[in-house]
């Protein structure tokens, strides 16, 4: 063997091919559950409005959503 530098770099090339052709690990997400708001009044024009009022009500956020722009509020569950 003439250069054992050489014989290293294609050894870690295929080592570094291999672990990427496994691809990462799958993790599971949880589901997202949607709740209409009971307090949000009027149309839902702004994201951030609806979900500060979906965190008083206990969820996580909330979001503008439908034709008639209604405060939708979302947890995991």
């Amino acid at each position: 063997m003439k250069n054992p530098m050489r014989l290293f770099s294609v050894v870690f090339l295929l080592l570094l091919l291999v672990a990427t052709e496994m691809g990462p690990i799958m993790v599971a997400e949880a589901r997202t559950c949607e709740s209409q708001s009971h307090r949000f009044k009027g149309i839902c024009i702004r994201h951030s409005n609806c979900a500060t009022i979906c965190q008083t009500e206990g969820f996580h956020g909330g979001h503008c959503r439908g034709l008639r722009r209604r405060c939708f509020c979302t947890k995991h569950c």
